[in-house]
């Protein structure tokens, strides 16, 4: 009989034990991030991608506000290719706003322009100290990846407040989103994008400048790679034909819900 009765109390504990991990394996699902494009003013969407319910419910940011024309412009900023000096140009003489997502090597090898992107108003975002895949590593290595970057970008530049992440090659979990949320940070996707970061097969600013505006839309989140000459290049005309089109630049800190954006120390006029 007690035999019996060890028995079926392991069954019991086995039956107990399946959601639990049922639920762990689907924290570590890892996703790479993906969307359907936008074309002809349609909006873009991630409905079929099967993260959906994921970003929404950990806040992460894949649209601005799609009833208004507005923009949101983001570089990754993983090592400096000479390129990030003339991006900061265009945006300055445009007066235009943008968040640039830095690693751990970038702020050892570039702090005068860490310093210049927030003196001309600009915000700097985590994109990790080491570039990892975060689904692969714990909670404590994800926290220590991301203080050690807020604190050299704070160490530099005086930045105190690090409130977005872009997840190393857009790779993300339920785990990893909720643990950075725990820590503060919004999750920052993005709504229009193309393969720019291959620096062997630039083709030229007027390729990049087609890639963008083809997937133009309101609330758009941009996605370019500073490294890339073709993005630099065409920077400028896009710029101006998207304030053409009645477009207006803003900051992530200007997202509904977000804190109001820092007066750049530049001197700037309104935008059109």
């Amino acid at each position: 009989m007690n035999k019996r009765i060890a028995c079926l109390i392991f069954s019991l504990f086995l039956l107990c034990m399946l959601p639990l991990q049922s639920t762990v394996a689907y924290q570590d699902q890892p996703y790479h991030f993906g969307f359907k494009k936008s074309k002809n003013g349609r909006l873009p969407s991630i409905n079929e991608e099967g993260f959906k319910s994921i970003v929404d419910r950990h806040g992460a940011v894949f649209l601005g506000d799609t009833s208004q024309k507005e923009l949101y412009l983001t570089f990754d900023n993983g090592y400096e290719n000479g390129f990030t000096p003339a991006i900061l140009d265009t945006l300055l003489s445009r007066h235009v706003p943008a968040i640039f997502f830095v690693t751990g090597h970038y702020v050892k090898d570039k702090p005068e322009l860490l310093k210049r992107m927030v003196a001309e108003g600009h915000l700097i975002g985590n994109h990790s100290w080491s570039h990892p895949d975060m689904s692969t590593i714990s909670n404590e290595k994800i926290k220590d990846e991301l203080a050690k970057v807020k604190d050299a970008v704070t160490e530099v530049t005086g930045q105190k407040e690090m409130k977005y992440l872009r997840p190393p090659r857009g790779i993300f979990s339920d785990r990893t989103l909720g643990i950075s949320k725990e820590l503060g940070y919004t999750n920052v996707f993005w709504s229009i994008a193309y393969k720019d970061w291959d620096v062997k097969q630039q083709r030229g600013w007027k390729y990049a400048y087609d890639q963008i505006m083809s997937q133009l839309h309101p609330g758009a989140v941009i996605l370019l790679h500073s490294i890339s000459k073709d993005n630099t290049e065409a920077l400028g005309a896009f710029i101006d034909e998207a304030h053409r089109q009645g477009y207006v630049f803003k900051s992530l800190d200007q997202l509904p819900g977000s804190a109001p954006t820092p007066a750049p120390l530049s001197p700037s006029t309104p935008q059109r």
